[in-house]
């Protein structure tokens, strides 16, 4: 059914209407030979949308909680009582089941009323199958995901969709996506979105692990974002100017203020992570070279590790990846998982520290040191 969420009521300028009147072309009297000027299409075009507009107005109103009499739909919608009765009578004509009230002489919708569900296509039901599967995946299963919708598809669509989305639901599955488990986090997520949907600020404790104790802090949230393997908070602290990017595991509480948040207009996520490996930006942007041994090349180039990527096969079958990042000390974690089948190229300060842990780590786990 309809509500206010779905349609905003369109108000009309009366003075605006007056003047697209005053310019309309006049008619031609009998017995003139003059052809009759045509209106453009686009005038045309506009006005049915404008129409289009007022009905669903007119809607709109009549079935909200208010007292919506001929006259109060008229004067909110700045149209004349006639005009209000012709839009009537298009949802009568439409099969809008609304009714009079004698006693009030208010306008009102049946309220057992509901209007026909979307006819969904093949594509469009196995993408909502494929949809409630990851979001309900673990890592992903935050809030009530997609699976409601789901279910309220199922029951009103026709016996082919129902059959596709049971199907789909019994034979797609996302499975070991190693994302961070935020199932004890799922309040501090629905926070920020509200917040984010409201334009409000935030506050809680927030525990770092470059700090030695949990903080207080009050943010003017950017966007919500699921990034590699978990959620982040990006936006400005009090106080400051620079956006910075807050895990949301990391949040022990967080609420929702009254006030208003402060989001610059002109904010762009890709401009700002930049050539950020994963989360965090570096100071310096590094171009790094790797070569992967043939056993791993097939293997390394099933997957776009980062969108500056690029790749060369090798004729002895190895292959070289190219990347352009911002700071080394994310891309380093990646490597380290290849280790025995990547051979660093450049820059050399990546081969030094790459080399640096594998020392300590051959140390940690010496033989020697077990004895």
């Amino acid at each position: 059914m309809l509500s206010h969420q779905n349609f905003s009521v369109v108000r009309y300028d009366l003075s605006t209407m007056a003047k697209k009147r005053s310019t309309r072309k006049p008619s031609i009297p009998p017995g003139r030979t003059t052809p009759v000027p045509q209106r453009p299409d686009r005038d045309r075009r506009v006005r049915q949308a404008d129409r289009i507009a007022r009905v669903l107005g007119v809607l709109n109103l009549i079935q909200s909680r208010g007292q919506w009499t001929l006259q109060a739909i008229a004067e909110e919608l700045g149209c004349s009582d006639r005009t209000v009765r012709r839009d009537l009578e298009v949802l009568e004509f439409a099969g809008i089941p609304f009714y009079k009230d004698e006693r009030t002489q208010c306008y009102r919708v049946r309220p057992d009323f509901r209007f026909p569900t979307l006819t969904l296509t093949l594509e469009e039901a196995l993408g909502q199958a494929i949809a409630t599967a990851a979001s309900s995946a673990a890592g992903l299963n935050i809030s009530e995901g997609a699976g409601p919708t789901t279910r309220k598809l199922t029951a009103t669509s026709s016996e082919q969709i129902q059959q596709i989305l049971s199907d789909a639901a019994r034979l797609i599955e996302v499975f070991d996506l190693k994302i961070a488990d935020h199932s004890r986090h799922d309040e501090a997520i629905k926070t920020a979105q509200f917040a984010l949907l409201q334009g409000k600020q935030l506050t809680g404790l927030y525990s770092s692990p470059y700090e030695s104790q949990t903080v207080k802090l009050r943010l003017h949230p950017y966007r919500l974002c699921l990034i590699k393997r978990a959620w982040y908070l990006i936006g400005h602290l009090d106080g400051e100017s620079q956006p910075k990017t807050l895990r949301i595991a990391r949040f022990k509480s967080l609420r929702m203020l009254d006030q208003a948040a402060h989001v610059p207009a002109d904010f762009d996520l890709r401009s700002f992570l930049g050539n950020a490996w994963s989360v965090y930006r570096g100071d310096q942007s590094y171009e790094v070279e790797l070569r992967f041994l043939p056993p791993a090349s097939s293997v390394v180039t099933e997957t776009v590790w980062h969108h500056t990527q690029k790749a060369k096969l090798q004729k002895d079958g190895s292959v070289l990846l190219a990347f352009t990042v911002d700071g080394l000390e994310e891309i380093l974690h990646w490597i380290l998982s290849w280790s025995g089948n990547v051979q660093i190229l450049s820059p050399a300060e990546l081969r030094q520290r790459y080399a640096k842990v594998l020392t300590t780590a051959l140390a940690l786990n010496s033989e020697s040191d077990q004895a």
